[in-house]
Formats: C-alpha cells, sequence, structure tokens
C-alpha cells in the first residue's frame, strides 16, 4: 500500500519512514502504533496495533449468569467496575428483572466515584507528562512558581517553601540517576513549552492527585465491600442499609453516609481548584494542539448514555448523558442508537486475528464469535525465533482487536463524545462546563476536535462527575431518611423463574468509553457472551471496507519534531486513555509464548 483514500475519507500514504513504538507505555495493557512519516516528519499514515487477546468470552460459556459480573470485572483493574455494571445491567435485562431506587442510586454514586478517580489519574499519571517537563522542574524559581499556582487557584498548598521542597525531591531523584515513575520520559524535548514554574507546579499536584486519588476509591469501598473490585449484585446493590445499627457489620449507617458525603465534597475541591486549573494552565500554551489529533472526533462520536436518574429507565428522559451518535460532523442533532438492532453494532475481523464462520467479517454481538486464529497470529506476530518483526502489514490482518461498527461507520467513544453528545441535546449542566472552558481559552467548539479538545472534555467531565456525586449522595441520604432501607429485588432472582432461552444487553458508559455486553442464556445457563469495550472502538484496525479507527485516524497530518522521539504520538495515543487491557487479553495453548515485547 502507498497512497490511497479511505472510505471514510482519510487519506493515506504508506511510502514514507516507518516509525514504531512498541510498547507505549502509560496506558493499560500491551499497544502497539506504527506511523509512515513524510520527509518533513508529518504523520501520512498509522497502524494499531493490539499485541494481546482477549478470551473471557470463553470463560463465560456455561457459567451461572448471576456470577458473570465477577469474572468479566477481572478484565480490567484499573475502571473497575464499569464491567461488573455492564454485566448486572445485561442479565437483569435479559431475565427482566427489577432494581429498586436506593440500588440505582447506589450504583450510579459507585460509577461517579471512579469516574472522578480515573479521570485525576489519567490526566496527572498518564498523560500531563506528555506537556510537563519534569526535570525543567528543578530550573524553577519556587518563589514565582507559589505566585503563580495562587494566581490561578486559590488551593491552600501553594506556598514557595512548599514548591522548594518538591523541587529538593525531584532533584534527589535526578542526581541519584534513578528517575523512578519519571524514567524513560524524553526530557528536554522541543515539543515541551511550559516555563519551568509550570512544570514544578505540575509535578507537585501530581504528587498530590497521586495522594488523594485513594481517597476517592473508599466511596466505592463503603458500597462494594472492596476495592479494586467491588461487590455487585444483579436486582440491586450488594449494600444493605441499617442506619442506626453502628455495628452492623458492611451495613452503610450514619457514619458511612458521612464519610462518603465528606470525600465527595473533598473530590469536588480538588478537581475545581487544583485539576481543573491545571489544566487551562498547561492549556494556554498549547493551543496549537486544538488543530492536531481531531481524527474521527469532528466526524462521527458515539456513546450509550449514563446514569439513570429513574431506576429501570435507559431512555434519555432519565440519563444524565444521552444515548446518541453524531455521524458526519452535524452537530444539530443526536442520532437514535440502538443496542438490540443487528443492524447498528457489528464487529469485524477482515484485519484482526479471529475467525468468523461462513467467510463472515461482520456479526452483531448477539451472535458474535471469539475464536481466534492461533496460527496466523503466531505467524504474522512472533517474528523468527520469537524476535521482534520490524512492521506488520496492514494490508492482511494485524491486530488481536476486533473493529466495531456503528451502521457501518468507525466511531470515537469516550469523555469528548459524551460530552459533544450532551452539549448537542441540550444538557444545560454540560453546556455550561464546556462554554465556561471553551471562554477562557479563547477558543471555538470545534477545538475540542483535536488532541487538547479530547484532554479538555476529560477534565471538564470530572468537574461535572464530582458535582453531580455530591448530588447524588445527597438523593441517597435524603431517600434513606424518607423510610426507604431497600437495596436488591430477589424477585425472579431463581432459575425456576426464569424463560428458558432469553437475551440481554448491558450498557455502561465507561471512563473511556461506550461499553456494552450483550448475553445469551439457555437453560440457566450463559450460552454466548460478548463484550464490546471502548478501547475496542478506539484502538480499531481497519474494516473490510478499508476504513481506519480512531487511533489510525487522529494520528495523521500530526508533525513530529523527532522521530527518534516521537512524544507527539504518545500525546495522541494518550488523549484517549487506552485500556488495551479491556480490547485484549493473553491466552494461548498449553500457555506457550506468543509474543515477545521489547521497548
Amino acid at each position: 500500500m502507498s497512497a490511497i483514500t479511505t472510505p471514510n475519507g482519510f487519506a493515506l500514504d504508506s511510502s514514507g519512514r516507518r516509525v514504531t513504538i512498541d510498547p507505549v507505555t502509560r496506558i493499560e495493557g500491551h499497544l502497539r502504533i506504527e506511523v509512515n512519516v513524510d520527509g518533513g516528519n508529518v504523520i501520512r499514515n498509522a497502524v494499531s496495533v493490539g499485541t494481546m487477546w482477549r478470551g473471557l468470552e470463553i470463560i463465560m460459556q456455561g457459567r451461572d449468569p448471576r456470577d458473570a459480573w465477577a469474572f468479566v470485572q477481572r478484565i480490567c483493574g484499573v475502571c473497575t467496575g464499569v464491567h461488573a455494571l455492564a454485566s448486572v445491567r445485561a442479565v437483569e435485562d435479559a431475565l427482566k428483572l427489577q432494581i429498586p431506587k436506593n440500588a440505582n442510586l447506589i450504583r450510579n454514586i459507585m460509577h461517579l466515584a471512579l469516574y472522578v478517580q480515573d479521570h485525576l489519574v489519567h490526566f496527572y499519571h498518564l498523560h500531563a507528562l506528555d506537556w510537563v517537563d519534569v526535570v525543567a522542574a528543578l530550573k524553577a524559581d519556587p518563589k514565582r512558581t507559589a505566585e503563580l499556582a495562587q494566581s490561578i487557584s486559590d488551593w491552600p498548598l501553594a506556598s514557595p517553601g512548599y514548591f522548594k521542597e518538591v523541587q529538593a525531591k525531584v532533584a534527589t531523584l535526578v542526581n541519584s540517576g534513578q528517575l523512578g515513575p519519571f524514567k524513560n520520559g524524553y526530557w528536554g524535548h522541543p515539543a515541551y513549552r511550559l516555563p519551568p514554574e509550570a512544570d514544578l507546579m505540575a509535578v507537585a499536584h501530581y504528587i498530590q492527585a497521586l495522594n488523594f486519588q485513594k481517597e476517592i476509591v473508599k466511596i466505592q469501598t463503603v458500597f462494594g465491600g472492596k476495592n479494586p473490585h467491588p461487590n455487585w449484585l444483579v436486582g440491586g446493590a450488594p449494600s444493605a442499609i441499617n442506619v442506626h445499627g453502628a455495628g452492623a457489620v458492611g451495613a452503610i449507617n450514619v457514619e458511612r453516609l458521612d464519610l462518603v458525603a465528606s470525600v465527595a465534597a473533598q473530590a469536588l475541591e480538588f478537581i475545581r481548584k487544583v485539576y481543573v486549573p491545571d489544566l487551562l494552565a498547561i492549556a494556554g500554551y498549547y493551543k496549537d494542539w486544538t488543530r492536531l489529533g481531531g481524527g474521527l472526533s469532528g466526524r462521527n462520536l458515539l456513546c450509550y448514555g449514563e446514569f439513570p436518574t429513574i431506576a429501570n429507565d435507559d431512555s434519555n428522559r432519565s440519563l444524565r448523558l444521552p444515548r446518541g451518535a453524531i455521524v458526519n460532523g452535524d452537530l444539530s442533532h443526536l442520532e437514535p442508537v440502538d443496542l438490540r438492532d443487528p443492524s447498528q453494532i457489528q464487529e469485524e475481523v477482515a484485519h484482526s486475528w479471529y475467525r468468523y464462520p461462513d467467510g463472515r467479517s461482520a456479526l452483531h454481538p448477539w451472535e458474535g464469535v471469539t475464536e481466534l486464529d492461533f496460527r496466523l497470529g503466531e505467524r504474522t506476530v512472533g517474528g523468527k525465533d520469537g524476535a521482534p518483526i520490524a512492521a506488520f502489514d496492514e494490508a492482511q490482518k494485524y491486530s488481536y482487536v476486533k473493529a466495531p461498527r456503528w451502521k457501518g461507520q468507525a466511531m470515537e467513544v469516550g469523555p469528548l463524545a459524551r460530552m459533544v453528545a450532551a452539549y448537542v441535546d441540550g444538557r444545560r449542566d454540560v453546556k455550561e462546563l464546556v462554554d465556561g472552558v471553551l471562554r477562557k481559552l479563547d477558543v471555538p467548539l470545534s477545538a475540542l476536535f483535536s488532541t487538547l479538545g479530547r484532554t479538555a472534555a476529560r477534565g471538564i467531565e470530572c468537574l461535572w462527575a464530582a458535582q453531580q456525586l455530591v448530588a447524588e449522595v445527597d438523593a441517597l441520604t435524603a431517600n434513606i431518611k424518607s423510610g426507604d432501607s431497600t437495596t436488591a429485588n430477589t424477585e425472579k432472582w431463581s432459575p425456576d423463574a426464569w424463560d428458558k432461552s432469553s437475551k440481554g444487553v448491558g450498557y455502561c458508559e465507561a471512563p473511556r468509553g461506550a461499553l456494552g455486553h450483550w448475553i445469551k442464556v439457555e437453560n440457566g445457563r450463559l450460552a454466548n457472551y460478548q463484550c464490546v469495550v471502548p478501547t475496542t472502538w478506539n484502538a480499531s484496525p481497519r474494516d473490510a471496507q478499508g476504513n481506519i479507527g480512531a487511533y489510525e485516524a487522529a494520528l495523521l497530518g500530526v508533525p513530529l519534531h523527532d522521530p527518534v522521539k516521537p512524544l507527539e504520538i504518545l500525546r495522541v495515543v494518550h488523549s484517549f486513555d487506552p485500556c488495551l487491557a479491556c480490547a485484549t487479553h493473553v491466552v494461548g495453548e498449553d500457555g506457550q509464548e506468543m509474543i515477545r515485547v521489547t521497548a
């Protein structure tokens, strides 16, 4: 392949120099990115390769559907709880189970807490270092750093002495030659633009966020018993309510509710006074990145909707974040999305290492098949004697990630899709936050369709989620005070009450985007289980028609200052917050080595 135009309108040229990052770090899972650059070091072709595969669907066959959440939740420990939530919703849909109001509130609270914690971790610990030069912080003047911090927020930890202490810690790491979590960065890269004082401020807040994020997950622990992988329950929530029973093990009482309310309030303050001000301050130095890395975002966006205000109602009248699609950049309305319609969501495998029956290349998840072609995968991925290969042939099969499509269209999912969908749908609370950030950056709405816009959308959503979290905790407390202590519905929980044959779908908006679980139940057991996860959408390889996915599209047109140190590739890819553990898992026959990854 050399110069072509894809059916979804992207010009590709693979004739230039090939640059490979393998593995991409500061993500969950294993991802390889290959790009071709022209003579000016501008990316003209991109290939997204998932180098491990997911086999959970096979493990689920024949199991009790009520237990499914505990297995599928282990797909990932980062976005903890999202697969469990999608799973219990899928089973409840299949078995026609209703959940109580308290259960809906508790699920929303647990999920909102995850949004806050996950977005916070992504910005500071996975993505900020694409914009912040840690080593340059040693050149900062702590007094000027304090003045900068105080000019953008009234957060109390902002004295010259405090920043001097942080600078000394960084100096100790650098002078020891062991940078710890900051090892192997492209420090000193010309693409870094922040003044040293902004670098030092961001590094200080990196440390603060690292300490604070562990507090937020206490909310999931209160209601789910532990974190990661909290407990869930088909038919409700596993949290008994005993307001006056201070000694009841695991029960939700006044003290537990006060703790949750306190953590929620602290989280909102941290997001308002640290995360969002840092985001705006950093973004001000990189406004040209509002024109880079857009890819599918200005064309096709998809979201399933989330946070129902009415238990057992997933219509847009109930969902705080709406369900819908934006197609071909039309921001006048949302296209309706039906997760049950076999013509809407399909997964293709034309360029993925899987087999479908009867030569078919696309299947709706209810008919989905997870059959790996080991021979093909070993031959194409392994290289001779396990050595890494030089490049993949994107004209062939090249990824363990399938290619999901909505009505044949490649789609981007995630915070950007959700914030834009809510904006288009006229959700006032989201619109006010989006417009506020755009005004402060002095950029138009179209600036969101970019690498920096994707990063900003996640910060906006984090603030929105923190606000909703505080409100939802208040709503739960008020409902309990009204005398309602029911958290589970055991009606129809026995297999004797089920239909012999049923199917269901469970939706979820994970922090990284649209997540769906589709199941079939036969005679009380799971006959089929298929997950289509956010990173499967975004990390998608090409489909049978040659349409490229979100990562591949977003990388096109991005200039590299130095192809040997492709910091710009990391900026684009990290803006999606990849979770390849969700999209791929490694399972091999007899446990043999399938791929050897070298940095």
